[in-house]
């Protein structure tokens, strides 16, 4: 049954539909990933995505929020984050403000009180006043429970925030409402779709997992690579397409610190096609090999290889050693 709440409660109906809806804004989705996304927008479950760095975990989210046509709204983790900054915190130079004002006016607002119960009554509606709505400054959290209409919250690198934050997290994650001391309990009308993001850094807790689906994002094999690499750069030529990710591909099987993601991959294509690249060569990869690579010494263990690995890979995308489009 269509959730009336929710204007995109439709394109969750079927899971077929978020495969299309992602591919519209260039993202490939496996089925998934789609259902993962069908299931956590059904059930109002946030999604906890995990893979190795630059395998579109984050891209998710961006394609997801495009596709709805809703804010996305970031909130990037690291060491120390607090409530703070990811909640709300009180505008304390307004209040200040407003707490001079009130010092001058203070003869004009106490002038007619009768005795010293009556002042102080005065004075206790003001500081009430300082801890309003219109003193509250909302973080990425808060932002994302008041939009009326949904949105698609990114908590980025979940695995970089303290243990602490991740317990602080639990309430927004179960019941999508926060409480503030001084103003209530604010419960989202229309949930977010949320995306957490792990690199796997640390092990997230079991409380935070229960609350969550799980969905690992791995390297991409060819075919999935090859129409990734299509929708992204269309324009790039077919032959040049299958050979350079038959090479990324053979990359992936070397004994390197870091291997290249699929984020990686779209950057060399890019760097091809503004070389002017028609086709792989042994001196064309090793001028651009740092795009792939990250470190020096994986840089160095490849590039006794490249001519083979190159011979290799023109054999592959003549072939078709990925899949055709």
């Amino acid at each position: 049954m269509t959730d009336l709440t929710n204007p995109n409660a439709a394109k969750f109906e079927h899971v077929d539909d978020i495969i299309a809806g992602l591919g519209e804004q260039g993202y490939i989705a496996s089925r998934q990933i789609a259902t993962a996304i069908f299931v956590a927008e059904n059930l109002t479950k946030p999604v906890l995505v995990e893979g190795s760095a630059g395998v579109g975990k984050t891209e998710l989210a961006l394609a997801s929020a495009a596709w709805l046509g809703l804010p996305l709204i970031r909130m990037q983790c690291y060491e120390g984050l607090d409530e703070s900054k990811a909640l709300y915190e009180w505008k304390y130079g307004k209040q200040l403000l407003y707490t001079q004002i009130l010092k001058d006016k203070m003869g004009d607002v106490l002038g007619d009180a009768p005795g010293l119960d009556a002042a102080m009554k005065k004075l206790q509606g003001f500081g009430d006043m300082f801890f309003s709505e219109e003193f509250l400054e909302p973080r990425p959290l808060l932002k994302a429970l008041r939009q009326k209409h949904g949105a698609v919250l990114l908590i980025d690198e979940i695995d970089k925030s303290d243990e602490e934050f991740e317990a602080f997290l639990l309430e927004i994650l179960s019941a999508y409402q926060v409480t503030i001391p001084e103003i209530g309990t604010i419960q989202s009308t229309v949930p977010p779709l949320v995306f957490l993001t792990s690199n796997n850094m640390r092990e997230m807790g079991d409380a935070l997992k229960r609350r969550c689906l799980h969905l690992y994002i791995p390297l991409p094999d060819a075919k999935l690579e090859e129409q990734i690499v299509a929708a992204r750069i269309p324009d790039i030529e077919q032959k040049l397409r299958r050979k350079l990710v038959a090479f990324v591909q053979m990359l992936r099987e070397q004994d390197l610190k870091k291997l290249p993601s699929i984020s990686e991959t779209l950057d060399w294509a890019r760097v091809l096609m503004l070389l002017h690249a028609d086709d792989l060569s042994p001196d064309m990869i090793r001028d651009t090999l740092n795009v792939l690579l990250k470190f020096e010494q994986d840089i160095k263990a490849v590039q006794p290889q490249i001519a083979e690995l190159t011979r290799k890979a023109r054999q592959a995308g003549d072939r078709g050693y990925a899949t055709t489009t």
